[in-house]
């Protein structure tokens, strides 16, 4: 495999990323569920994070801090300076040093494995990439090589080295294709793991019993067939039909929704993790 360091243009001048939130604003949101099924789908990742006896991560205990802490990375990662992402590498490393497996598990995991991490870096990167080809595919086509460079940071903002990420999008690919055919798999603690997230199982009753089969079957929509395989999730071609026309007026709603606003869903975060950092308050 090709990698970043063999790239004439790895050198290239740093990706200015807040177009492409101004683009995605609350529409990028509606995938976020798939994406977390794509990064479970890892064994060490999906182990990892549903047998994680760190209670204080646990979406099922803490789901407003979970979800906090997830996008705040995102927004860390893309927008904030090198020493804010060193600040929060190292709050998520101190919450990380207790991820590991025990002898008599049935996966191998470490929350520090740069393999690992390669992956969950992939999926947050696929995420961007097809959001943003989906609702500006000019802006896509032309940034995608530049965008696709700058995501690194996604993974080298922990410990996967900078070397593991593919050179450019066509070595992605490959990466991503072998890594889907050969690497992935969701038994059924995982899968039952998995099914909860998506019907909201996390949220009070009266609200997952509302929203969690509509989440569940956004989240399903989003996911490629090789995914909706391994979670054994239903789809057809009605369901297709009614998943492209919610897109549609998605992409319409976003469109006209202000710049400002499309831009804060994301900054919003790293606005937070400033406030958290000057008061002192715990960042993860």
């Amino acid at each position: 495999m090709t990698t970043a360091t063999d790239s004439a243009e790895v050198d290239a001048e740093p990706f200015d990323f807040r177009g492409v939130a101004e683009t995605l604003g609350f529409a990028g949101l509606s995938a976020s569920g798939a994406n977390i099924v794509m990064q479970l789908a890892m064994p060490g990742v999906g182990h990892g994070v549903a047998a994680s006896t760190v209670k204080s991560g646990q979406l099922f205990r803490h789901p407003v801090k979970r979800g906090r802490t997830t996008f705040t990375y995102l927004a860390v990662c893309l927008f904030g300076t090198d020493e804010e992402q060193r600040a929060y590498r190292a709050a998520v490393n101190e919450s990380h040093r207790a991820v590991r497996s025990k002898p008599g598990d049935r996966v191998e995991y470490n929350a520090f494995d740069p393999d690992l991490q390669l992956w969950v870096a992939a999926c947050l990167y696929r995420g961007l990439a097809d959001n943003l080809a989906w609702l500006a595919p000019e802006r896509y086509e032309r940034d995608k090589e530049a965008m696709y460079r700058a995501s690194a940071v996604l993974g080298t903002s922990l410990q996967m080295r900078a070397d593991q990420w593919p050179a450019d999008t066509v070595a992605f690919q490959e990466y991503w294709n072998r890594t889907v055919r050969e690497r992935l798999a969701i038994d059924d603690f995982v899968r039952g793991y998995l099914e909860e997230f998506l019907v909201l199982r996390f949220l009070p009753r009266p609200l997952s019993a509302l929203l969690g089969p509509f989440h569940r079957w956004l989240s399903t929509g989003w996911l490629s067939v090789e995914f909706r395989e391994l979670m054994e999730l239903p789809w057809t071609d009605r369901d297709q039909r009614r998943f492209e026309r919610l897109n549609r007026w998605v992409r319409r709603v976003n469109a006209l929704t202000p710049k400002a606003l499309r831009r804060l869903v994301i900054l919003s975060y790293l606005y937070d993790f400033r406030l958290r950092r000057r008061f002192g308050m715990r960042l993860v």
